[in-house]
């Protein structure tokens, strides 16, 4: 267990910049990303796709597939060490034992040779040193704790015998079986129905409750953050353009693109008559050759002169950070 305290930073990532070299041209998919984590907070990271949530979360594990992809510069501090610049063996042995990562598709996740027991059990073998049959009994109570019925006659089973909901379900126990101080969570419940995203959200809250373990949250749904994170990172083209607590993301979103993103969501405090949900005009940008510009420009009903340059993160307030030049409720230049 972490002797860090609560509300002290678990995770520091300081100008993490990715790219992709491709015949086509070089894709810029993370560009300077720099945040903190807590220890105990729930992190949302939103945006469309291919904005560069999933890419970020992947450099930090050192799980960017090379070629082409390449980790070109940064820092990621965890327990006082840099996991950009440990060896192979010091990160394999921090996946999974410290920091794991639950996949948005289990079923692609998930070995389908190997039975449930084996792959949730898996862990407490390489990073516990724990006998199979040790290792088996553990995946047992974990599986039940995540609520998986009559889990002892159930861990001989294949992963094409269990439900989506359920997949996603062991998929979380593998990731918490080692206890780990983070869980990155990557759209874990894009595939599933309504009842079954509300059942999985509620055991992440337990666990954060019970375990005190730090999550990263990755979704493109702003309604899910609203119930799960403490604070949301918004990103854009490969940027984070907006960092603040969550109840603040709701009452004063202070990037044109964040503000878009929560006008296009229904409200229940409004009939469907009263509203008519905003689209965002255009399409991302294309992440090859990026415009020295503010990426969100194109698409943006406040952009000035000034947005010719690409902002840098700037603080509002100790809790919020926004890369805007204007402020959305004159459309003027930030004073």
């Amino acid at each position: 267990m972490s002797l860090l305290k609560k509300d002290s930073i678990i995770l520091h990532v300081e100008d993490l910049e990715t790219k992709f070299f491709t015949p086509e041209g070089v894709i810029h998919a993370v560009n300077r990303v720099s945040f903190d984590l807590k220890k105990g907070e729930t992190l949302g990271v939103v945006g469309e796709s291919g904005c560069g949530k999933s890419v970020t979360m992947n450099s930090i594990l050192r799980m960017v597939p090379t070629p082409p992809g390449k980790i070109v510069d940064g820092k990621v501090i965890f327990n006082d060490k840099d996991l950009l610049q440990i060896s192979d063996r010091e990160i394999r042995n921090i996946r999974g034992a410290h920091i794991s990562m639950i996949f948005q598709d289990p079923m692609v996740s998930l070995n389908p040779v190997l039975t449930i027991g084996r792959q949730v059990a898996e862990p407490l073998v390489r990073h516990k040193n724990m006998s199979m049959a040790e290792a088996l009994e553990q995946a047992i109570v974990i599986l039940d704790m995540i609520g998986i019925p009559e889990a002892r006659s159930r861990i001989n089973n294949y992963p094409h015998q269990f439900s989506g909901g359920m997949r996603q379900r062991v998929m979380i126990a593998m990731a918490l079986i080692c206890e780990p101080e983070i869980i990155i969570a990557d759209e874990p419940t894009t595939a599933l129905d309504v009842t079954i995203q509300a059942q999985i959200v509620d055991l992440i809250k337990k666990l954060r409750q019970n375990r005190d373990t730090s999550v990263i949250w990755i979704t493109h749904d702003l309604g899910v953050v609203a119930s799960l994170a403490q604070r949301v990172i918004v990103m854009y083209a490969g940027f984070i353009i907006e960092d603040v607590l969550v109840d603040e993301l709701y009452t004063n979103p202070q990037h044109p693109y964040t503000i878009g993103l929560l006008g296009s969501l229904p409200r229940l405090d409004r009939s469907s008559r009263q509203q008519e949900l905003y689209t965002i005009p255009g399409a991302p940008p294309l992440l090859i050759n990026l415009p020295k510009a503010c990426p969100f420009r194109p698409r943006c009903a406040f952009a000035i002169q000034e947005c010719s340059i690409n902002p840098s993160l700037s603080t509002l307030s100790k809790d919020h950070r926004v890369a805007c030049w204007v402020d959305p409720s004159t459309g003027r230049l930030r004073s």
